[in-house]
């Protein structure tokens, strides 16, 4: 399988390089540093199932690699308004577009670009950094890949689904193919943006937060609130899935980091309108009130694009 991968970062070198030890035509699209390391060193990976090195194309245009049968799409979302047309090349009449991007309509920036290609929205479950230009580490038991095809999509986008998810197995990542997406986006969104918004908001982690009574009322109302943005656009939600991902949270909240959070602290940009901005969002176009993201949003607007 011929693969191209938009954006080299901590995720996107990760399975980039995975695909890439598997055997297929692995290209990433990089820059600076970054593309010069990988050029010259590959892929220098540390996993949990140990270290090696993965020589792999990289390239800083597109138009070098053509159209492909997989375009991974893993850069922070506010990219995307560079980021997706600059993938035109890599598009062609049978282009599957996976992207593994935070939120829970990131993707929807493809469809519009890319109306004719095989869009399959994605939830990574990942701990992955990049240690410097070209090294990159994965950490933790848990790799898992869900995609599928949107809603009312064609079968053969689920059948696409299948076969690249097949190809992840066979890389040694988990993978599986949903029958519905949206339900698999909105439980992995009910975590990640009650757990950025949150901690953002207070600028302290969640281990420091939950302690305290006033500030766990807050974490588990954010979760309620986003349920309830859920259901109110039809995503058929598990019954006890704020209980399960507060419990999560509750358990592993001493090894937990939010990246907008770190970027936030950083000066860097934040990905509020893919998480919160995205809960406010859905509730209004739902008719369901989002009082506490509402807040989040307002409050982290201005640092949007980093500190002012």
């Amino acid at each position: 399988m011929k693969v191209a991968v938009m954006g080299a970062g901590s995720m996107g070198g990760y399975f980039g390089g995975m695909l890439a030890r598997a055997g297929h035509d692995v290209t990433l699209i990089a820059r600076g540093e970054n593309l010069a390391a990988i050029r010259g060193d590959g892929l220098r990976m540390h996993t949990e199932a140990g270290d090696f090195t993965v020589p792999c194309s990289a390239t800083d245009h597109p138009a070098d690699v053509g159209p492909v049968d997989l375009a991974l799409l893993t850069t922070k979302t506010y990219h995307n308004v560079d980021a997706v047309p600059a993938m035109a090349p890599l598009i062609g009449s049978d282009t599957a577009v996976l992207s593994l991007q935070n939120g829970i309509d990131s993707y929807l920036p493809v469809v519009e670009q890319f109306p004719d290609a095989v869009m399959l929205p994605g939830a990574a479950y990942i701990e992955a950094s990049r240690l410097e230009p070209g090294v990159f580490q994965q950490a933790g038991r848990v790799v898992r890949v869900v995609t599928g095809g949107t809603r009312g999509s064609p079968p053969q986008h689920s059948q696409r689904a299948e076969q690249i998810c097949a190809a992840f197995r066979d890389a040694d990542v988990e993978a599986e193919a949903s029958d519905d997406i949206d339900l698999a986006l909105w439980t992995k969104f009910l975590f990640i943006a009650t757990m950025a918004g949150v901690t953002s908001l207070a600028r302290e982690f969640l281990r420091d937060l939950l302690p305290r009574p006033e500030w766990r009322k807050i974490v588990r109302a954010c979760l309620e609130e986003i349920e309830t943005a859920g259901r109110a656009s039809g995503v058929n939600l598990a019954p006890d899935v704020v209980d399960r991902t507060f419990d999560y949270m509750d358990q592993s909240r001493g090894a937990m980091r939010a990246s907008m959070h770190a970027d936030l602290v950083a000066g860097r940009p934040l990905e509020l309108e893919a998480l919160n901005g995205a809960v406010v969002r859905a509730g209004e176009a739902a008719g369901a009130p989002t009082p506490i993201n509402d807040v989040i949003y307002a409050a982290l607007k201005p640092y949007v694009s980093g500190n002012p």
